[in-house]
């Protein structure tokens, strides 16, 4: 005759399970996401809400194709030298006619003449994201140069080491105005 072997109870093994996973659940952390930081502008009021018209010469519209590959206005560009092509367009040096509009400000008791210039970036949506994020990180970069070099005429120090007031009014005098246009099918790799 066999024995019987007793059976395990197992109505509480689904509660012990449950309790696990909330355990692990709470106490594991996740990867650090890696993206793009960037600050929306706030949402405007219906009041003061209203169409603005932008003069031609003060957009720059930089597009990258499916292919990568880059053009700033109508040329094609290495990103090499995307950089150094903003800053010129952005500061507009010598007053150029074809180059961005300057308008005189009062910022915190003070005048500064401060670019109209606008970028507009363009991208296919068969675009990679490596050459993405190289290209915005190009035209970020020309942006705090341009605050690095107002910084130390107007400061005597960089950008990242003044007050928050300071800061404050070098990002009035070199905004950093940046349009993303929504991606397009223009292409295929």
């Amino acid at each position: 005759m066999a024995k019987k072997t007793p059976e395990i109870n197992s109505s509480s093994t689904a509660d012990i399970a449950f309790l696990l996973l909330c355990y692990f659940l709470m106490t594991t952390t996740m990867g650090d996401q890696s993206g793009l930081q960037r600050r929306l502008p706030p949402i405007p009021d219906k009041e003061t809400a209203q169409d603005q018209k932008v003069n031609r010469r003060n957009i720059v519209i930089v597009r990258i194709n499916s292919a990568d590959k880059l053009f700033a206005g109508n040329e094609a560009m290495d990103i090499s030298l995307l950089k150094d092509k903003m800053k010129e367009f952005l500061s507009n040096p010598a007053d150029s006619p074809e180059l961005p509009e300057k308008e005189e400000k009062e910022i915190e008791g003070k005048k500064y003449m401060v670019s109209k210039g606008v970028i507009s970036l363009q991208n296919d949506r068969g675009t990679s994201y490596q050459a993405y994020i190289a290209v915005q990180n190009e035209l970020v970069k020309a942006v705090n140069e341009l605050r690095d070099e107002f910084s130390m005429r107007e400061f005597g120090r960089r950008f990242h080491l003044l007050s928050e007031d300071q800061q404050d009014i070098v990002k009035k005098v070199v905004p950093q105005n940046i349009s993303e246009a929504e991606p397009k099918d223009t292409g295929k790799k």
